[in-house]
């Protein structure tokens, strides 16, 4: 029964990218089988909310995935983005914090998540700050080129300073 289980939710992500019915057919049987399986809960979850922009539903899917087991790590990124998309800042930072003391998450990938978050909330110094520590925990050069690529998103976010008028002279020009 347990490969039966498997076999459906791998072809339920073989198909996500490109066949969204063979994917709800999959799931559906994975899920009729065990409708406790932590993969098939998280990618319906993906589906109301990367397709069909039900961020409601889709959080529900990603709440009971975690309240089965909460290291499902799966689950962990799409359900910071759902948090996200949906203006639940307050929820993602939250479960953000709450992640990165899981023995085993992604510590280089929440972090990103946590610069997104303060990107969103234009503190740009402080998601440059989380930039920094994504990078720090990141192994793999692939990623690290994607922290590179939201450095320089924030960076270019951030409000240019103004410069001061000057005189011929070098002073400030006073104001009338």
């Amino acid at each position: 029964m347990g490969n039966s289980i498997n076999n459906y939710v791998f072809k339920a992500l073989d198909s996500y990218h490109y066949d969204l019915e063979e994917t709800m057919e999959s799931l559906n049987y994975a899920l009729s089988y065990d409708d406790k399986n932590t993969m098939a809960l998280t990618l319906m979850g993906r589906v109301y909310a990367e397709r069909l922009y039900k961020y409601t539903e889709a959080i529900g899917y990603y709440k009971e995935v975690l309240a089965i087991n909460i290291n499902a790590f799966e689950v962990y990124t799409h359900y910071i983005n759902v948090l996200l998309w949906n203006e639940d800042v307050k929820e993602a930072d939250t479960f953000i914090d709450f992640a990165l003391t899981v023995k085993g998450s992604d510590k280089a990938l929440l972090y990103l998540k946590k610069a997104a978050l303060n990107e969103q909330l234009k503190k740009y110094k402080i998601a440059l700050s989380f930039i920094k520590l994504a990078k720090e925990n990141a192994f793999n050069s692939e990623f690290i080129q994607t922290i590179k690529e939201q450095k320089e998103r924030v960076k270019e976010k951030m409000p240019k300073k103004k410069k001061s008028k000057r005189t011929k002279t070098g002073k400030k020009a006073k104001k009338k």
